[in-house]
């Protein structure tokens, strides 16, 4: 028996995994917006029985066993906290520090019975699929360089919003690299231990934001990370990964991994792979291919993962009778919340590195930090 599902947000995400859960067989059965009219907009273009704009009427709902949380950021601590402690199961999107990432894990932890998995559909592309495989069985031999390229249009909102805000979770660093960072860790096994980054917002102000606005996300951003712990003699993986959102026209997504006796390439869905001493790349893996309409602010990458992760999701809960019991195997590819604090940590260290102009070390939090530590340490000066 499938749960019943209640969605929050109205943007593009929420606009495409709304029919691929009721195409899977899942019945949404609430909306939470931003406001009331938006919620209301949305849930009749999409056929939910109801909508609200406050959080407690879908967490509370009698049927939503099931939340999947695609709100901005700066939100999504709060809701997935609280809806993991009235026991429902949770599929969210990334938060936006890493101590709220760090209160979600707690969470996480203290409710292992309960669902709890970050929204990265990357992980769930076939291609991405597959060529995790093929390294594991060694195509390209010892891994040594990882190269990431994506280049889109802007990221920015219509009109002023969180989009705009580097504090707020905005920019390409946080919104598409963090997707990349995780995706990394999945295909290599291996985590980031320390980070060299470069973050410019070139498009401070446009059109619609102006005046006394001003945009403070990156929408360029270029950073390396040594990643070790993949048993490699030479001392781990060195990743480079390029995020330029000032490219209007196509879409590009290539992530290479390059070894000491081949290659693997994915670009856009496809897979491609090429030895060393043969004369030219194979295709590995086709596109096969996207029934669904088309999503103006969705990558096909990014679609198409979502469309296997909500399939992997069914599969998970047909495997037992109770609507809010799970089977962990369909989705155990997926990122853990304990994914999603490494990823946290490694956004804000590159961070810390593009203004530092320094490498800096990756250290993942073991104790959320005192909220009065930084009041102590004043009043201690002062004392002195």
């Amino acid at each position: 028996m499938l749960p019943g599902v209640g969605v929050f947000g109205t943007g593009s995400t929420a606009r495409v995994l709304v029919p691929l859960l009721k195409a899977e067989g899942f019945e949404v059965h609430a909306l939470w917006g931003r406001s009331e009219e938006e919620a209301r907009c949305l849930a009749k273009e999409l056929g939910i029985p109801f909508h609200t704009s406050r959080s407690d009427d879908v967490l509370l709902h009698q049927d939503v066993d099931l939340v999947c949380i695609y709100i901005p950021p700066s939100m999504t601590r709060q809701i997935a906290v609280k809806a993991l402690g009235i026991g429902k199961n949770v599929l969210c999107e990334k938060a936006a520090t890493a101590v709220d990432s760090f209160k979600m894990v707690t969470a996480a932890r203290y409710y292992p019975q309960l669902l709890s998995i970050m929204g990265n559909t990357l992980r769930f592309l076939p291609a991405f699929v597959a060529m995790r495989q093929m390294l594991v069985e060694r195509y390209v031999g010892e891994m040594q360089v990882c190269d990431v390229r994506v280049y889109g249009p802007s990221l920015l909102d219509q009109s002023y919003g969180w989009t705009c805000e580097e504090l707020m979770g905005g920019g390409g660093l946080h919104t598409v690299g963090s997707a990349i960072i995780d995706l990394l860790s999945f295909l290599t096994g291996a985590r980031a231990n320390r980070v060299h980054g470069l973050l410019r917002t070139f498009v401070q102000q446009n059109g619609l934001i102006r005046g006394i606005r001003r945009v403070t996300s990156d929408d360029f951003c270029f950073f390396q990370m040594l990643m070790g712990g993949a048993g490699s003699s030479s001392g781990g993986v060195c990743c480079t990964v390029t995020l330029n959102f000032n490219m209007p026209g196509s879409f590009v997504h290539e992530v290479m991994v390059v070894g000491s006796t081949g290659r693997l390439v994915a670009r856009g869905t496809e897979l491609y792979g090429q030895r060393n001493g043969s004369k030219g790349e194979e295709l590995l893996l086709g596109d096969s291919g996207w029934a669904g309409p088309e999503v103006k602010e969705m990558p096909l990458p990014h679609l198409q993962g979502l469309s296997s992760m909500v399939k992997s999701l069914r599969q998970s809960f047909q495997a037992h009778a109770e609507r809010r019991s799970w089977a962990r195997e369909p989705v155990a590819m997926a990122p853990t919340f304990e994914d999603g604090l490494y990823v946290q940590t490694v956004v804000e260290a590159v961070k810390r590195s593009s203004c530092s102009g320094e490498w800096e070390c990756v250290e993942i939090m073991s104790q959320e930090p005192d909220p009065n530590h930084n009041l102590c340490e004043a009043l201690q000066r002062n004392k002195n």
